[in-house]
């Protein structure tokens, strides 16, 4: 890598002693390229073998890049952590400025370590970190009002970026999450509440540095093909025009979107909620992260008469896209785009990850249908598919549990599932909640073999739809496909780039941008060092107990109707099987 590139710079902060100290680990960068790969090498190092997730010792780490700040559509940083909600690999990715942000303030990557006595936020700008207290920030119903504060407060110059949690993280709610630049979040797996756990309500990030690179001549010319074709490109305009919800039409159609917690995979009532209708009817502006030019974030505004004067309403921006209208929509009953609205409204309210929260809310609906549990365990509430105001109460109850059950609750499906039955239709995988894809076998042995068991890590629903729709694969070469994509990914998310973006970054392109920043890495290289930091999270996992034999699998995907018709017991688990020994 460059000589003056501040990458390879990481920051060390200890919460409980309020120290900071910077360290060079350049070796780890040019090995790992940054983001995910230095990410997982971090928490190897940082994380005791089999501490409490909420342990002061547990570790926060956040990396970024090469290309962040270099080229358009490197805008991710990543989050790595043990997880509390599946006692294992915990890693989530966030757009917006927070990987910018980072990059200027001149590191690479910051280990956050330790619990303060009294609730704080950092602020971290010209090479010196802030402990700053924030107990009047803590507790308060509105999640967003405490990122105000901090930007009114804190000056700062240049890229600056702010993270928060919700009330959620503050009670430990295993799948709550850390939201930044308000639309943006890090939302999978808990890592709110390993914020929460160390009274970090949150942190802000600035700086101004400059990076080089070695041919300016031909950093331009790669830097405007990228953008052109990021700009040209009929996929990225169907990201701006629509957004990601322009998959909620086409998944319906196949017979793959889950409904009522995937009793069905279609509905009649979907039309209003497709990426088109929404963006005919509600759509009120787009939202970029930093160096995109696409601006995929879609926002609605909400308008809410006010209780005490219905002359008067509240507008709030609403940002929505395939997974919220899947979670806290179809997987919940509800079809009416301003009732979906509401219920997302509050789940960003409080803080927690959409899709675990609305699998959490349909399971618990279905639990009540079949009489498995009564009133008294969610203290009374009138429970039934599509009422979102009564949802809407639910999520409160879940954040600030009383129930034996209600707490349950607060730790995910899996574990409400182990005590009060339901499991087999409590849709998780992993102990990770569901996305909104019922699209074939791939897709559930993606979540199952994803090191972070998320469809993010390797797209298997993609496999379904391109290879399997009409055609038959052996579990075998569909698992080899799985791995195969999941060791691209890691390079994607180290060199920090979007995974919408995964059709313009091929490994070429990623070599020769690289080489920019003085990386001699050819394609072959590189797929190796991918595949490689896929095998260092399992590492990871296994260590911390991840054991593929002890993988459950809800009934229901064998009983819904998929596209290829070829979700069965036999397919998923000789994929399995095979899966762990390539893995293992």
């Amino acid at each position: 890598m460059n000589e003056n590139d501040t990458l390879s710079r990481v920051l060390y902060i200890d919460l409980t002693k309020k120290k900071f100290w910077v360290k060079g680990r350049k070796e780890l960068f040019e090995k790992y390229l940054g983001g995910t790969g230095v990410a997982t090498q971090l928490l190897m190092e940082e994380c005791p073998e089999g501490i409490d997730p909420f342990s002061p010792e547990s570790p926060i780490i956040f990396a970024v890049g090469p290309l962040t700040g270099v080229f358009p559509l490197a805008s991710k940083t990543c989050a790595m952590f043990k997880s509390p909600h599946t006692g294992d690999l915990g890693e989530s990715h966030a757009g917006g400025r927070s990987a910018i942000a980072i990059r200027m303030a001149g590191y690479g990557a910051i280990v956050i370590k330790g619990a303060s006595e009294i609730p704080v936020y950092l602020s971290i700008h010209d090479g010196k970190v802030f402990f700053k207290n924030a107990e009047t920030l803590w507790g308060m119903k509105d999640g967003s009002i405490p990122a105000r504060v901090i930007r009114q407060n804190e000056k700062g110059e240049g890229l600056r970026a702010i993270f928060r949690i919700g009330q959620a993280g503050e009670n430990l709610v295993t799948y709550s999450n850390v939201i930044t630049e308000t639309y943006r979040h890090f939302g999978r797996l808990g890592l709110g509440a390993v914020f929460g756990s160390k009274k970090l309500k949150g942190l802000i990030v600035s700086g101004k540095r400059m990076i080089e690179v070695t041919n300016k001549k031909e950093y331009r010319k790669l830097y405007n093909d990228i953008y052109n074709i990021a700009t040209d490109s009929p996929v990225m305009k169907k990201y701006h025009d629509i957004g990601t919800p322009v998959n909620i039409k086409t998944l319906n159609t196949l017979k793959a979107l889950p409904i009522k917690n995937l009793q069905k995979s279609t509905s009649e009532s979907i039309e209003p909620l497709t990426g088109e209708e929404m963006a005919k009817n509600h759509l009120a502006r787009r939202v970029a992260c930093a160096h995109c030019p696409v601006a995929c974030i879609h926002l609605a505004y909400l308008r809410e008469p006010y209780e005490d004067d219905p002359y008067f309403f509240k507008t709030t921006p609403v940002g929505y896209d395939f997974e919220l209208i899947y979670s806290l929509g179809t997987m919940v009953g509800i079809y009416d785009p301003t009732q979906m609205l509401k219920l997302i409204d509050k789940v960003e309210e409080v803080g927690v990850d959409a899709m675990s929260m609305g699998v959490i809310l349909a399971w618990i609906t279905e639990m009540l249908e079949r009489n498995k549990i009564s009133g008294a365990d969610i203290e009374e509430l009138q429970i039934k598919w599509g009422d979102a105001d009564a949802y809407i109460k639910l999520v409160d109850k879940i954040t600030h549990p009383k129930t034996a059950f209600l707490k349950a609750c607060a730790k995910g499906v899996d574990f409400a599932a182990n005590k009060y039955g339901g499991k087999e239709f409590a849709m998780q995988f992993g102990k990770n909640e569901m996305p909104g894809y019922h699209t074939g076998p791939a897709g559930y042995l993606g979540f199952l073999l994803g090191a972070r068991h998320s469809h993010l890590d390797n797209a298997g629903y993609s496999i379904d739809q391109k290879e399997l729709l009409d055609n038959t694969l052996a579990p075998e070469k569909v698992v080899d496909k799985l791995l195969d994509e999941e060791a691209i990914r890691q390079i994607l998310s180290s060199i920090a780039v979007c995974f919408f973006a995964r059709g313009i970054y091929n490994l070429k392109l990623v070599s020769q941008g690289l080489k920019l920043l003085g990386f001699n890495l050819d394609e072959n290289q590189l797929h190796e060092i991918g595949r490689q930091i896929h095998l260092n999270k399992y590492q990871f996992k296994i260590r911390e107990g991840f054991n593929f034999d002890k993988l459950t699998i809800p009934e229901r995907i064998y009983e819904t109707e998929d596209p290829t018709g070829q979700i069965t017991k036999e397919f998923i688990q000789t994929g399995l099987d095979y899966a762990q020994k390539q893995i293992n």
